[in-house]
């Protein structure tokens, strides 16, 4: 992988601290969020990449695709669900992989991330945002930090 660790990216734990000195919304003890993350991965090995969406905090950062678990919904429903909102496909094949706890300063997340080797349908970008096919290592910049251990799992 040739992406370099963000300089503002410290570990504590199990857990990703992103920009550690600026002061977190919610306070030290706020909630953690769970997400969805889809790794979309081609039998060619390419993996799907896209940018944060205009008006969202990283805007223009790559990260895999996915979003909020919603109240009763499993990862894997709430993957579907936003697959199909953010990128117009119907994800058939999801396979539960791994989990990071990353700390921003707006949201403390559980990134909850899934292989996802089946999909239908034509990938419409419905936020605005682009989207890149990679291999390691990648080509696209900035990384959104959460996105870095994703890549280091991959490239072992």
């Amino acid at each position: 992988m040739s992406a370099d660790k963000p300089a503002s990216v410290t570990a504590a734990g199990d857990v990703m601290a992103v920009d550690a000195t600026v002061p977190r919304a919610g306070g030290p003890h706020r909630p953690c969020t769970d997400v969805a993350v889809g790794v979309l991965i081609q039998a060619d090995g390419q993996f799907l990449l896209t940018t944060r969406p205009p008006g969202k905090a990283y805007a223009g950062h790559w990260e895999f695709p996915g979003g909020k678990v919603e109240t009763g919904e499993t990862v894997e429903q709430a993957l579907v669900r936003e697959l199909h909102e953010e990128l117009g496909i119907h994800a058939t094949c999801i396979r539960p992989w791994r989990e990071q706890v990353v700390d921003y300063p707006h949201a403390l997340v559980r990134l909850h991330f899934c292989h996802v080797t089946a999909w239908t349908g034509e990938l419409v970008m419905r936020e605005g945002q682009q989207f890149a096919w990679q291999t390691l290592p990648v080509s696209v910049a900035p990384l959104l930090a959460g996105t870095v251990p994703v890549l280091e799992w991959m490239d072992k």
